[in-house]
């Protein structure tokens, strides 16, 4: 195949993967806004597009060490960067469709991971890298925001104690549409950039750009359009998960973890860690549920989140190992997994309409206007 043909290919396929991160993703920023009537969903996902286009543009850190830290990029070719995308979007599509917060990041370097190892040895995976910058951040984020986000939102209960209940929710949701934004903002700046990133990547495995280049503009202004619409489509399930199966937000929660989350985002970006901000959103969330005394939190549905991080790595990467052997077979290989891989997203995708957002017990559809009731 012309090498100039498969790196189009794989630009097309990795804005497909940013397109299912926004939509995955969009719970991350507005769940608990939404949750708490701060904004109606519609608004919320607009907003949320908006800003995670304008955070592509604030750093190319965390792209950089996707292109030039986690893998050789001398010893791989852009097919092996299309099987890699591929197990990605599978994954992505799969725990979108069970309406799990699992993590796209994780999910891309999974893929990435596994395709690599197969077409190019495990040595070509730089897997001190992928433990500094990657396995660790994401065992202790969702921890250090759970902590914040509980003491903050102890703290904000207690300030508020005596005040007028009303006045005080008020103010908490005018302060969400605030720290939402900062999520969204945030999130753009962390998760726009990993696909800058393995766009970079192919095109320094192309020959286009030279090793330890960054991100072209037209790389960094596509993957902030791609992100920003898949947003705008909003992540229905996922955000009904977060917003109102975690426990009952109220807005001083959601001022806590939105904030919190903030933080250790912008952070982890400053530090050029390609950070999960699903992981982070969600253990913001859990701490502030914990916060509030009183609270029920449903420690249950942590045990089935922290199960779908556990195997998202390992998962993704089994997929993007089983495209990379086949499209190592040759042109036939290749059109192959992108066949079998459109083919099993056409079906995720079938399956979503038979339950468009999720059921409730009478077996109804939940629409989204209903997701903050």
């Amino acid at each position: 195949m012309d090498p100039s043909v498969i790196v189009v290919v794989v630009v097309m396929t990795a804005l497909i993967f940013d397109f299912t991160n926004g939509f995955h993703d969009t719970a991350n920023a507005m769940a608990t806004s939404i949750a708490t009537g701060a904004l109606r969903p519609k608004v919320a996902v607009g907003i949320a597009a908006v800003l995670n286009l304008a955070g592509a543009f604030l750093s190319v850190q965390v792209a950089r060490t996707i292109s030039g830290g986690l893998v050789d990029d001398a010893r791989i070719t852009p097919v092996v960067i299309f099987a890699g995308l591929v197990g990605a979007i599978v994954w992505n599509l799969l725990t979108w469709l069970l309406g799990m917060p699992s993590s796209s990041s994780h999910a891309l370097f999974g893929g990435l991971i596994g395709a690599v190892w197969v077409a190019a040895g495990a040595d070509a995976v730089r897997f001190g890298a992928v433990v500094g910058k990657v396995v660790l951040p994401a065992l202790i984020s969702p921890v250090l925001a759970g902590v914040v986000a509980l003491t903050a939102t102890y703290l904000g209960y207690k300030v508020t104690v005596r005040g007028d209940r009303r006045a005080v929710r008020r103010g908490f949701r005018a302060g969400q549409v605030v720290s939402a934004s900062m999520v969204a903002l945030a999130h753009g700046t962390n998760d726009a950039q990993k696909t800058m990133g393995v766009i970079t990547l192919a095109l320094i495995a192309a020959g286009a750009l030279a090793p330890g280049s960054a991100p072209p503009f037209w790389v960094v202004l596509l993957a902030g359009l791609a992100i920003a619409a898949g947003t705008y489509m909003g992540g229905w399930r996922i955000i009904r998960t977060l917003g109102t199966r975690v426990s009952q937000i109220e807005p001083i929660q959601g001022f806590a973890a939105e904030t919190t989350s903030t933080a250790v985002i912008l952070a982890s970006t400053h530090l050029g860690l390609p950070l999960s901000t699903t992981q982070v959103c969600t253990g913001g969330i859990f701490g502030a549920g914990a916060g509030r005394q009183l609270a029920s939190v449903r420690w249950s549905m942590a045990e089935r989140m922290a199960l779908a991080w556990a195997v998202t790595l390992p998962a993704a990467a089994i997929v993007g190992a089983a495209a990379s052997w086949l499209a190592a077979t040759g042109l036939v290989g290749t059109v192959l997994v992108a066949v079998v891989g459109a083919g099993l997203a056409a079906g995720i995708y079938a399956l979503s309409r038979r339950n468009p957002i999720g059921a409730t017990h009478t077996g109804q559809p939940v629409s989204p206007s209903r997701l903050a009731a």
